[in-house]
């Protein structure tokens, strides 16, 4: 999540190219349904892809499963672009079985036919988190197994800044005093860069007033209604060119996704504005801190980080689906593994039996929790991946002196002519 828009670019162009080819997912979803009530026994090789850290911890599982199934599981990890290897190879016939990646693929992998629902039981969605569960939903159908949860917070030096911060007004003051003090040389840590971060900004502009998609009445995003060139995000980029470079200074694009967890885990700056994989470095670091929710403009709405969910997906185009679907839905949903790939990289297991198995020796997890109750499901419908560039690269101009109304106008423009092309 360091860089939230990595591979979407490239996955938009395959799902424009092959839009329309999600609509296999009902015969997929009636096939699993069929194999699994005739008992048709799994035979044969388990494919499973993910990135580095959850591979390793996924190993011992995979050979106890493949033990107890009498097959093989073979799991390959993924370093980068995973979305946009996982739809070019499902297109291509060289696709895993199960792919390990974030919920907000699901719009594009869905349009790509590349998914299919899996099946789990009331009793089993019943055992895991309803903003989780919330997240992997798309068009009505389950989409994936949530396995943890992640959402921005502050994380404060409380050897520099005891007490949080009641507003960013009241964060600014007291950052600012220690710039100028010399205990500090920054007032905030957050990834801005060259060329911006909606991921990032996202708290402070919606507490600012701005959004980026509206809901329809049954609480899905809209991408009919975009909030982006709006009189609301205009007057909520003009709060943000406030903290900018010509500003209050709190906001800068020297501020990346490469040093912001080092400015302050090196104590040149009090606060940072991160996600729990952040925590491990800090740690390290020895550095005191507290993590409490990213706070609001004076007077404005709560600030939102988007809620963002590690999901197991089941490929539509994989060459044992019936023995995926059995992985997916009846191992992955065990306390015992998500407490394993909780213990790879500590993020809020959201399988409440693995939650509440964990929370008595971190913490963290149940501050990460509480900075993440305003948190809404980053969207998954294919149209998000239009937002991310322009409005990055709007949000990097406006911290560095650009008009705020005319610059986030102009990205809603851009935004609209690739949604509707």
């Amino acid at each position: 999540m360091r860089i939230r828009a990595a591979g979407v670019a490239g996955a938009l162009t395959l799902a424009l190219l092959a839009a329309g080819c999600g609509g296999n997912s009902d015969k997929s979803d009636k096939a699993a349904t069929d194999n699994a009530s005739a008992g048709t026994k799994a035979t044969g090789e388990l494919v499973i892809w993910a990135d580095d850290k959850r591979a390793a911890a996924l190993k011992p599982f995979a050979d106890k499963f493949g033990t107890e199934n009498g097959v093989t599981v073979k799991i390959q990890a993924i370093s980068k672009d995973q979305q946009t290897t996982f739809v070019t190879a499902s297109q291509q016939g060289s696709g895993p079985d199960v792919m390990v990646g974030a919920h907000d693929w699901i719009g594009n992998l869905v349009q790509n036919g590349a998914i299919d629902p899996v099946q789990l039981s009331a009793e089993q969605k019943s055992g895991i988190a309803e903003n989780a569960l919330k997240a992997v939903t798309f068009n009505g159908q389950t989409y994936g197994v949530p396995y943890a949860t992640e959402n921005l917070a502050l994380i404060r030096n409380t050897d520099l800044a005891p007490q949080a911060p009641a507003s960013i007004e009241d964060l600014v003051s007291t950052g600012q005093k220690l710039v100028s003090s010399k205990k500090a040389s920054e007032i905030l840590c957050l990834q801005v860069g060259q060329t911006g971060d909606a991921y990032h900004l996202y708290p402070l502009y919606s507490s600012a007033g701005g959004y980026l998609f509206g809901t329809t009445a049954t609480g899905d995003y809209d991408p009919k209604d975009l909030g982006v060139g709006t009189a609301a995000s205009k007057e909520a980029f003009k709060k943000i060119a406030a903290l900018g470079e010509k500003g209050s200074k709190a906001l800068k694009r020297s501020i990346t996704s490469d040093n912001s967890i080092a400015t302050f885990t090196g104590k040149k700056c009090a606060y940072l504005v991160s996600g729990p994989w952040a925590v491990t470095d800090v740690k390290k670091a020895g550095i005191k801190y507290d993590i409490t929710p990213v706070p609001a403009f004076a007077g404005g709405k709560p600030a939102q980080p988007f809620l963002g969910v590690q999901t197991f997906y089941v490929a539509a185009k994989g060459k044992n689906k019936a023995l995926a679907q059995e992985f997916v839905t009846n191992y992955v949903t065990t306390p015992d593994l998500a407490v394993a790939l909780y213990q790879a990289e500590p993020r809020p297991p959201a399988l409440i039996a693995a939650f509440d198995q964990v929370k008595a020796g971190d913490p963290d997890l149940a501050k990460w929790q509480e900075a993440g109750k305003n948190a809404i499901p980053l969207p998954a419908i294919p149209e998000m991946a239009a937002i991310w560039d322009p409005f990055g690269k709007a949000e990097a101009a406006v911290v560095g002196g650009a008009d705020p109304a005319k610059t986030i106008e102009a990205a809603g423009k851009t935004i609209s002519g690739s949604i509707d092309k």
